[in-house]
């Protein structure tokens, strides 16, 4: 095999690795972007559509994993967009994929106008939270998704601490 062919059979395969790479990172982001848009156009079924049958939540400060989709979007999703109708999660900067991995700090606001899942009444105060979430993409779906923020200044901005 010549020089020339060589080259050009390995910068195929290296072209054909960046491009399914490139693709699936970008299928993972997709799910991951369409998911925050369903969040931010304030539409929990079409967010919980993103999640996998028995995909997992996990909040840091709850500490328990929260398993399967409707469980999701009943404990998580609902929960916050109940309680704060004109909720906005957007993305801070760049996210970093890896794979099946997404991970990317934001910024979560809104106002509590109205009650959390576990009773307490909405507080009519204003907050803004930063966080940073980590996913994991099987099969264009949410495998796994873990958030990471501060859970007392947050409660604090809504005068419950």
């Amino acid at each position: 095999m010549s020089f020339i062919s060589q080259s050009f059979r390995a910068a195929a395969v290296v072209g054909a690795c960046l491009l399914s790479t490139g693709a699936f990172a970008q299928d993972a982001l997709s799910v991951v972007t369409g998911y925050l848009a369903a969040w931010n156009a304030h539409d929990g079924a079409a967010a919980a559509e993103f999640f996998a049958d028995n995909g997992s939540y996990y909040d840091a400060s709850v500490g328990t994993p929260v398993e399967g989709r409707e469980a999701a979007k009943t404990q998580v999703i609902d929960a916050f967009l109940n309680a704060a109708p004109d909720a906005v999660w957007a993305m801070d900067g760049d996210p970093i994929v890896a794979g099946d991995a997404v991970a990317f700090e934001w910024t979560f606001s809104g106002t509590n106008s109205g009650a959390w899942a576990d009773g307490t009444e909405a507080t009519g105060k204003s907050f803004s939270f930063h966080g940073a979430s980590v996913f994991r993409i099987e099969g264009g779906k949410i495998a796994h998704q873990a958030d990471y923020y501060d859970a007392l200044g947050f409660y604090k901005q809504l005068g419950l601490m």
